[in-house]
């Protein structure tokens, strides 16, 4: 069986971003927003409180490597792909309005469709003349609605066997 590596893939016609090693750990957060009603009361003198709708999924997957050491060539080729998902806007003769919408899928999983709403890295490793070979990626990543991303394309569907469990990857 061969490796397959996880993916940021373009759904409004930008690049596919595949990462060079694959991820250990995928942290998803979810919540709802609630609105408090200090006027009214419950019996126990709580606040009443309404449910109001669910937040959009965020995703984090840290400590991404990307490693150019054997070729000799600058890794920030590879970071500049997730700069460029964060400065839209200056990217393009259009002056996009919003940014660019990949798909997350590792494997035959696809996880979410999202954007990057936050790049960190550090450099790690550089060669005698400082030419930077080496970096850790921090990505954060935030789910969109279906209708603002590219036409036909469905929502993200797990296979059959990962149905019987978290679609999400995140235990059960």
């Amino acid at each position: 069986m061969s490796l397959v590596k996880a993916k940021l893939i373009s759904t409004d016609g930008g690049g596919t971003i595949e990462f060079m090693f694959n991820p250990n750990q995928l942290g998803f957060t979810q919540q709802i927003n609630l609105t408090k009603n200090s006027g009214a009361r419950t019996g126990r003198g709580l606040p009443k409180v309404n449910f109001a709708y669910p937040e959009p999924c965020k995703l984090s997957i840290n400590d991404i490597m990307f490693d150019t050491y054997e070729t000799g060539e600058s890794v920030l080729a590879y970071i500049s792909q997730f700069e460029k998902a964060l400065n839209f806007a200056e990217s393009g003769e259009g002056k996009e309005k919003r940014p660019p919408t990949y798909l997350f899928t590792w494997g035959a999983t696809q996880y979410i469709r999202c954007f990057i709403t936050n790049c960190t890295y550090n450099l790690t490793m550089f060669l005698e003349d400082g030419t930077p070979v080496r970096a850790k990626v921090n990505l954060s990543l935030e789910e969109i609605d279906e209708s603002t991303s590219q036409p036909g394309m469905g929502t993200p569907q797990p296979s059959s066997s990962q149905r019987q469990g978290n679609s999400r990857g995140n235990g059960s």
